[in-house]
């Protein structure tokens, strides 16, 4: 039974243990859905963050309001309580030290002094002012009911003050001055002033009850307001931290339903490519990626059982050619050996024509012999039975005897073959036996398309850690389009299936015998330019030695 897994245990970990995440992923809902809430959430948190902005600075701009328009009270009040006390200066200008006391004619001239009618007109002035400066259309604001019940009675005492001195006192002077030695006015003016005085006192002291509660009244709300915005600004900046932890909490908690079953898919993808079809991919979520994820599972279900059948099916080609090969090769080696005791004549004489049929169907022996070799080999390299016999041997000699193998055809061709190799490489590391054959294959292929008159050009050299075997040849070329094509099992260019020869296995095999050995094989080639051939072999210790 197949075991679930999911090849991210870090992600498996945290949805394990995070129970939230699950809650999100398991809703049935769109992820265009999830997507949209989240972005109304986050929308929300930013509107009430706003309003609550909002409601802070109206406040605060309220409390400021409040100041300002008790500033202009405290304004109106200074300029009501300047202007009782210089009511109250001109009065206590007219008055002697104690105005209680009645100067006899006798009192030491130092103490004694005149009342000026002058300065008790401008009393009345000055009281006349103070009792305009307490009417609500002069003050410019609604005063509180406590502050209008002083202003009234500063008003009244004004008035009482003024009538007194211009109907009392004044009618008093007989002239400009009244000297303190007239008795007689003195004795009547003097209670009249007294209470004179004493309206001055009264109003001086409500006009500072006035002045100095609107300054404490002032100080107080700046106290208080510096609080509450202490108070405004320390919540606003604890809503605005929670909106912030939310909206990356419900970040979170979208992110991680959505980006964890995507990584999990990834993961499942990437171990189906390598070939791994053993696990499962466990997606919760009950939107369009849970249906991704039962789509992948049901795909490595479908991938798995199409593997097995194509590894039985391949295992089973690979038998029956390993099979049919060693079978046909048993009586196609008898026949070539038969034959060529004919030919040699060896048990009679045979006449011109037969010795003609007897060389074709040597000729025809051994091409089919070579194919079912080639056959046999790219089975046993699908089917890994191939074992390489690694061991140092001289690549100078292997490729002498690659050249001395082709050079013959090369000659019946018009191809001169050339070899040249680096003095630094001759001892290398590998299955002499592969080796070789992938040289002869690039030697007879280039032979084979290069045109009489042309060249092929054998070298060896080495480059970065690696010995470089080359084969370039004057032939027609390769296109582009086929560079990787012809290293594929049965595949010819054009050129080749015009020449019916070969069955496009030999550079399939020279391509699995050179990575076998743990290198690589490439082209270089462009039409009508020729071709070069080249695979590199890793230089081992002891092949350097």
């Amino acid at each position: 039974m197949d075991r679930e897994l999911d090849p991210s245990p870090v992600a498996e970990g945290r949805r394990r243990a995070d129970p939230a995440v699950r809650a999100v992923a398991r809703l049935p809902v769109t992820v265009r859905a999830k997507l949209l809430i989240a972005f109304v959430g986050t929308s929300l948190l930013l509107v009430a963050v706003g309003l609550l902005g909002q409601l802070v600075l109206g406040r605060s701009n309220d409390r400021v309001a409040s100041i300002r328009a008790l500033q202009e009270r405290a304004v109106e009040y200074g300029q009501l309580k300047a202007a009782a006390d210089y009511l109250r200066h001109l009065l206590a200008q007219n008055v002697g030290d104690d105005f209680n006391v009645v100067w006899p004619d006798s009192a030491p001239p130092a103490i004694r002094g005149t009342y000026s009618l002058a300065v008790d007109f401008s009393a009345v002035d000055a009281a006349d002012r103070v009792g305009s400066n307490t009417a609500r259309d002069r003050l410019g604001f609604t005063p509180p009911l406590d502050d209008q019940q002083i202003l009234d009675r500063i008003g009244l005492n004004a008035r009482r003050l003024s009538t007194l001195l211009e109907s009392d006192i004044i009618p008093l002077y007989d002239g400009p001055t009244i000297a303190k030695r007239d008795a007689a006015t003195i004795a009547v003016m003097l209670p009249l002033r007294e209470r004179a005085e004493r309206y001055a006192r009264d109003l001086a002291t409500d006009a500072s009850r006035l002045a100095n509660g609107t300054r404490e009244e002032i100080q107080e709300l700046i106290t208080r307001n510096r609080g509450a915005f202490q108070s405004s600004r320390a919540l606003f900046i604890g809503v605005a931290a929670g909106a912030l932890v939310l909206a990356l909490l419900l970040g979170y908690l979208l992110s991680s339903s959505l980006v964890d079953p995507i990584q999990r898919i990834d993961d499942r993808l990437a171990a189906i490519a390598s070939g791994d079809f053993s696990g499962h991919v466990a997606v919760e979520n009950r939107d369009e990626l849970g249906a991704l994820g039962a789509n992948v599972n049901r795909m490595n279900e479908e991938l798995r059982r199409l593997y097995t059948e194509l590894e039985a099916a391949s295992q089973h080609k690979s038998e029956f050619l390993a099979n049919m090969s060693h079978e046909l090769r048993t009586p196609l080696n008898a026949i070539i050996g038969f034959s060529q005791v004919l030919r040699d004549e060896m048990v009679g004489t045979v006449n011109e024509k037969q010795a003609e049929y007897l060389d074709d169907i040597i000729s025809s022996g051994n091409h089919l012999l070579s194919l079912i070799n080639d056959v046999l080999d790219l089975s046993k390299v699908e089917a890994g039975q191939i074992e390489l016999d690694v061991h140092p041997f001289s690549l100078r000699e292997a490729l002498e005897r690659g050249v001395v193998m082709v050079r013959e055809r090369a000659t019946e061709n018009g191809v001169r073959v050339a070899f040249t190799l680096d003095p630094e490489v001759d001892v290398v590391d590998g299955d002499e036996r592969r080796i070789k054959q992938v040289i002869f294959n690039l030697l007879s292929n280039a032979v084979k398309f290069t045109p009489a008159g042309g060249s092929v050009d054998v070298g060896a050299a080495r480059a970065d850690g690696e010995v470089r075997i080359s084969v370039v040849d004057t032939g027609l070329g390769i296109a582009p389009e086929d560079h990787e094509r012809i290293f594929e099992e049965f595949r010819q260019t054009e050129s080749g299936v015009e020449q019916h020869e070969g069955t496009g296995l030999g550079l399939a095999l020279a391509k699995r015998f050179v990575e076998l050995h743990g290198g690589r094989i490439w082209l270089e080639s462009e039409l009508g330019q020729g071709s070069t051939f080249t695979f590199a072999l890793p230089i081992r210790e002891t092949a350097t030695t």
